[in-house]
């Protein structure tokens, strides 16, 4: 199989708050690929010294380790163990209920023989291709859906708006935010590739136009994931005085992606298809 990773700071001056990586068990009969997007906290109390590399890197590498020493529990119940595993890693005098404590959005996918295995939290994405090219992008687009969406994330965090009905989720220090994600499985024998993406990447389809998440897939594929980071550097850079497509949003911002191309294998009838929030 072929897997490639990318992760790219928005400032170099800056830490990368996004954490990714890929994991291939000794045992050769499966895999998962993880990205973590860090949400970047206003200047200001957070209730914590903890910042947010401290926390993706914690909970980025929790669950790498879980979803393949774990392989019969639902990726939910992964993800879960690893917010409370971090949550536990944070000092008493941290207080893990205040809206800015450290948080990230989560995308994730585990194969084995016979299945795959994914879940989406908040505003990063997953593409998957089957064999015969189709690529369907999964997507938990509960943020963009908000009234407000037009706002920073953290207006809307300072709003009330996270880890609330209504709202839109992150992983932070509640694992109950586990069951609110977009998760599914399929048949191994309908998956071809994965692609894992921060929004940082997703700007290239959702930001700029450059194509479509079929588009997106096959740039990475041809001209590989680093291409698609300096592309999304180059548009970014062109729109800075403009405005015309970031608006709000920051120039440039932390940007992953995670490709996997799986060892095909023969067809099989099955799979649960996806839960929507």
């Amino acid at each position: 199989m072929r897997t490639e990773l990318v992760s790219e700071p928005g400032d170099p001056n800056r830490p990368n708050e996004d954490f990714a990586s890929v994991a291939l068990p000794a045992s050769g009969r499966g895999g998962a690929v993880i990205a973590l997007d860090g949400v970047t906290p206003p200047d200001g109390p957070t209730g914590c010294p903890h910042s947010v590399p401290w926390f993706t890197a914690r909970l980025g590498g929790a669950l790498t380790e879980l979803a393949v020493s774990l392989p019969d529990v639902p990726l939910t119940g992964a993800l879960s163990r690893a917010i409370t595993r971090t949550a536990e890693a944070h000092d008493e005098g941290c207080d893990l209920s205040h809206p800015r404590t450290p948080q990230a959005t989560v995308v994730m996918a585990r194969w084995s023989p016979s299945t795959v295995e994914y879940l989406v939290l908040s505003d990063s994405a997953l593409l998957v291709e089957a064999p015969d090219g189709t690529v369907t992008p999964y997507l938990d687009d509960r943020l963009a859906r908000l009234p407000r969406a037009s706002l920073a994330t953290d207006a809307l965090i300072d709003a009330g708006l996270r880890n609330k009905e209504g709202g839109f989720f992150t992983a932070a220090a509640d694992p109950a935010v586990a069951r609110r994600a977009v998760t599914g499985v399929l048949p191994r024998s309908s998956v071809r590739t994965l692609v894992a993406m921060t929004d940082g990447a997703t700007r290239w389809v959702e930001k700029f136009g450059e194509g479509d998440w079929g588009d997106c897939l096959t740039f990475v594929r041809k001209e590989g994931a680093q291409a698609l980071v300096d592309r999304v550097r180059e548009l970014e850079r062109a729109d800075a005085e403009t405005r015309t497509y970031l608006r709000r949003s920051k120039t440039h911002d932390d940007a992953t992606v995670v490709y996997a191309e799986l060892e095909q294998v023969a067809s099989s009838v099955g799979g649960t298809g996806s839960r929507q929030p």
